[in-house]
């Protein structure tokens, strides 16, 4: 199966590494196992570590029930992170007849798996004008009874705009007109930043609904690589059918300390609020001092989607920033996004990263 080079991935494998301010970063700071345990029992401590329960343990599951009003543990199944989440809906759900509507920007699996499937991806491009919140008339201008599957990802990377819930209803009534499933990586759930913190759960809304959730946004454990679908019943069970040739089981160290995690949520989702209030306080205050630079403030997430003035590619400016300056930029290039660049925001050392590329867009080493 050959597949499109996964862009924001190259570059993150090519710049992260050496960067001395990593604003590519889409996590808020990791937590440590010290962090997350007080002490660690010892039946973890002894337990021979060959596979864990292949779907996921009973504990994770009813963990990540909690996360949802009205599902049951058939309704989820567990993956190695949430990119392994997308990957095993779209091939157990998609073939070569099939279309997809992908809202665009978002992250790249979600129309690049369908393309590569040989499904027809129709792509519908958020746009500033709009708050970067999906045009009905737009989807409604595309979706048919031959669309298989919608694909939203709220709160949005890299926008950070949040769908309301009544445009999800109008979303849902178009879905449910052509008899189409939805699919919303949700893995920035919990991080609203107006109003209640978690987004209403797509799979809670609409019978059809797909939800993908995971570790590493809202509570910090990236490394973890513990994701999962939520879904109906059939679904899970055509994904678990799927899963059985590429995941087996997650770890059982990772099944475990995602228990632990959940367990103990609303402790991690304050420490992170925190985090992510402060950050964005900070890109507001340098945004209204910096004129080069323009953005519609995100409304949930992690990251912003900013706009600069210089004439210049994306790509290249985000090189050049890190080469002078150590601050590493994701170039909307990698979004299908020219002319913009993601900030995260919940980065460390963010204000002295800001500093640093407002010194840079402002030497003569940019032409205007």
């Amino acid at each position: 199966m050959k597949i499109a080079k996964f862009k924001i991935e190259e570059w993150m494998n090519k710049y992260e590494s050496s960067a001395l301010y990593d604003l590519t970063t889409t996590c808020i700071k990791p937590l440590s196992i010290n962090e997350l345990c007080d002490s660690i029992p010892n039946e973890v401590l002894n337990k021979p570590l060959g596979y864990g329960d292949i779907t996921g343990s009973l504990r994770l599951k009813k963990a990540i029930q909690s996360l949802y009003e009205n599902i049951k543990i058939d309704n989820i199944t567990v993956t190695h992170g949430a990119i392994g989440a997308n990957q095993l809906v779209f091939l157990s759900m998609l073939e070569k007849r099939d279309e997809v509507i992908s809202i665009i920007p978002t992250y790249q699996q979600h129309y690049s798996i369908p393309e590569s499937i040989g499904s027809k991806v129709y792509k519908i491009f958020l746009k500033e004008e709009n708050n970067w919140l999906p045009d009905l008339s737009e989807i409604e201008s595309v979706i048919s009874t031959n669309t298989t599957l919608i694909t939203l990802n709220n709160p949005n990377n890299p926008t950070g705009s949040v769908i309301p819930e009544e445009m999800l209803e109008e979303i849902i009534k178009l879905a449910r007109k052509y008899n189409v499933w939805i699919l919303c990586d949700e893995v920035y759930r919990g991080l609203n930043l107006n109003g209640k913190p978690y987004s209403k759960s797509i799979v809670d809304m609409y019978e059809k609904g797909i939800s993908v959730g995971s570790m590493s946004k809202t509570y910090s454990l990236p490394g973890l690589r513990v994701g999962w679908v939520a879904s109906r019943a059939d679904l899970i069970e055509a994904i678990n059918k799927q899963r059985q040739y590429n995941t087996i089981s997650v770890s059982y160290l990772d099944d475990y300390f995602a228990s632990v995690a959940l367990e103990q949520r609303s402790r991690i989702e304050t420490r992170n609020r925190i985090i992510q209030h402060s950050g964005i306080e900070i890109l507001k205050k340098w945004l209204k001092c910096e004129p080069k630079m323009n953005c519609i403030l995100p409304s949930g997430g992690t990251t912003a989607l900013v706009k600069y003035k210089d004439n210049i590619p994306s790509a290249e400016l985000c090189a050049g920033l890190q080469n002078a300056t150590g601050v590493a930029l994701l170039p909307g290039e990698t979004m299908e996004m020219e002319g913009y660049v993601r900030i995260g925001f919940c980065a460390e050392n963010l204000e002295k990263a800001l500093v640093n590329i407002s010194n840079y867009i402002n030497s003569p080493l940019i032409q205007n």
